[in-house]
């Protein structure tokens, strides 16, 4: 995982995934979004940490297994570091693989966020713990009967993105994006940089430039 001492998570927080998903663009990335079926609960929820990677898939267990699915999916939970967001590839589409108790959990901890492949149940109660929650679909079907986390940690692919501990993600309402760690960096001083600039465009629009000639003028609209 990225070190904390460098304060990515802050300033990316402040940047829309727009900007960000143009400047990563510009520099050859154009595979960095996640499918726009994963979205937040609503429409204030913005997110931005540390990829914390998780992997799941069905797992049709018996009564007895019960204690060991659940106990696997808790050391998970219990993994995650602050500052973190969680990105977990369930690999299902029938069962919730997040929920209320979970969300207090990552409140606690000061972890950022949950981007889940995959669903959660008690969406309203979390919508009112205001955590950052961004799912495929929702369901009230507990993923125990149903589904096992494999893994954790490790680099996973959603919607042909691939994730990497320690990667950046951001999220708000229009999606989430994903930065490879190795370019966070650039991509975070050239967003704060195109951020300034559309914020003179936005002021010169408003003074009735016309588009063309605020594009003209700035490089950018």
């Amino acid at each position: 995982m990225a070190s904390r001492s460098d304060n990515l998570p802050r300033r990316f927080a402040r940047i829309y995934t727009a900007a960000i998903a143009d400047v990563m663009d510009e520099l050859g990335l154009q595979r960095q979004t996640l499918p726009w079926a994963i979205q937040p609960l609503t429409a204030d929820m913005r997110l931005a940490g540390y990829a914390f990677t998780a992997r799941g898939r069905p797992y049709r267990g018996t009564p007895r297994d019960r204690d060991t699915t659940l106990r696997l999916f808790l050391r998970m939970l219990g993994a995650a570091p602050a500052d973190s967001v969680l990105v977990l590839a369930s690999g299902d589409n029938a069962a919730a693989h997040f929920g209320e108790l979970s969300a207090q959990w990552f409140r606690s901890r000061r972890i950022r966020g949950a981007v889940i492949d995959g669903a959660t149940r008690d969406a309203a109660s979390i919508a009112r713990l205001r955590f950052p929650t961004f799912v495929r679909y929702r369901t009230p079907q507990d993923s125990v009967p149903r589904w096992r986390v494999r893994d954790w940690g490790q680099p996973l692919t959603i919607g042909g993105v691939r994730v990497a501990l320690g990667d950046i993600v951001v999220g708000d309402w229009d999606g989430v994006v994903v930065v490879p760690r190795r370019v966070a960096h650039e991509v975070l001083v050239r967003c704060e940089r195109l951020v300034g600039t559309e914020n003179r465009v936005r002021a010169a629009v408003r003074r009735g430039m016309t588009p063309l000639e605020a594009y003209e003028k700035f490089g950018s609209f």
